[in-house]
């Protein structure tokens, strides 16, 4: 018999992007990618796509080097969060409690099997838009920026991470996360994880990290409403000088219509027409892709440029061959 589904996490809720080059990054999300500053403390500022109804999706420090600081996670309810919290304590992977941050009340702190930094909360600040940013249209947020980019809100995010059945283990049995696609090598070993806890088909993914290394970021990705939207953002990006990765193209898995840059703190970004697809059965059976058919590279014939299996943040030298 089929175990009774967790169904505590409500969303991604915001990832903390590390940055050597501070002012150069916010820049880049302010002006480049369209977003919209909603506070500051400290060696961080808080930034929102346009229709995110939380305060902020992205908290952006500044520190010595780059990548994840954390990732968080909104529960469904303050009972959820203190379900998950049980659930973690004891486990080895509990950090503890915390206070929360600037528009989130008490937060559980965990780690994943990889050691990537993960916040559950429930108690959140919705955005609140001043007199020149309130929309017409209710519906949304705030008022369309038509600066840079635009980004409408925050999808999803990847992980780098040298054991992925572990961390799928993880996030399935503590967190309640469902896979709905996966990479499986001819030898048997999960090179790649999909995974939502909503009717997206994918809140975040994981894949292995070909350095070996533990806990590292790979992307994060802000949803635009369509395809000719990110094919606009690459001449934005163009304009304004940043180096695109690869793309405009498309995923085989997932489907994702995808354009990658880097910003200037060496984070790779992702913009892209997401969410078109929904999980809506609730007994999914995950799509499993072979080694041989990811060599195939991507929907349209593209193949995936090195790179993108190659940086990661922070960096980390290769380790080297025993001779």
């Amino acid at each position: 018999m089929a175990k009774e589904p967790v169904l505590d996490i409500a969303h991604l809720g915001h990832l903390e992007l590390l940055t050597p080059r501070f002012a150069e990054s916010r820049d880049f999300f302010v002006n480049v990618m369209g977003m919209t500053e909603s506070g500051e403390r400290g060696a961080s500022v808080y930034l929102r796509g346009w229709d995110d109804y939380e305060r902020y999706s992205l908290k952006l420090t500044a520190s010595k080097t780059s990548g994840l600081g954390h990732a968080a996670y909104r529960t469904r309810s303050p009972a959820a969060l203190e379900r998950r919290a049980a659930a973690l304590e004891g486990s080895g992977f509990d950090v503890g409690w915390s206070d929360g941050d600037l528009g989130h009340g008490k937060t559980f702190v965990c780690r994943d099997p990889d050691g990537h930094v993960i916040e559950l909360y429930y108690e959140t600040e919705w955005y609140q838009p001043p007199p020149d940013q309130k929309p017409a249209l209710k519906n949304q947020a705030q008022r369309y920026p038509a600066r840079g980019v635009n980004v409408r809100r925050l999808d999803h995010w990847n992980g780098l991470a040298a054991d992925i059945k572990a961390n799928r283990i993880f996030f399935e049995d503590y967190l309640g996360f469902r896979l709905t696609e996966t990479i499986i090598l001819d030898d048997g070993t999960e090179a790649a994880i999909w995974l939502t806890a909503t009717n997206k088909s994918y809140d975040f993914a994981y894949t292995r990290d070909h350095t070996g290394a533990r806990g590292r970021f790979h992307h994060l990705t802000y949803a635009l409403d369509s395809r000719e939207d990110v094919l606009r953002a690459a001449d934005i990006f163009l304009e304004n000088g940043v180096f695109i990765e690869t793309g405009p193209h498309k995923h085989a898995i997932q489907q994702t219509f995808f354009l990658y840059v880097y910003e200037p703190g060496g984070n790779r970004v992702e913009v892209a027409n997401a969410g078109a697809r929904l999980i809506l059965a609730p007994d999914w059976k995950p799509i499993v892709w072979t080694e041989q058919e990811r060599k195939k590279g991507q929907a349209w014939g593209l193949k995936t440029i090195e790179s993108f299996h190659t940086h990661g943040t922070p960096p980390v030298e290769p380790a080297r061959k025993a001779e």
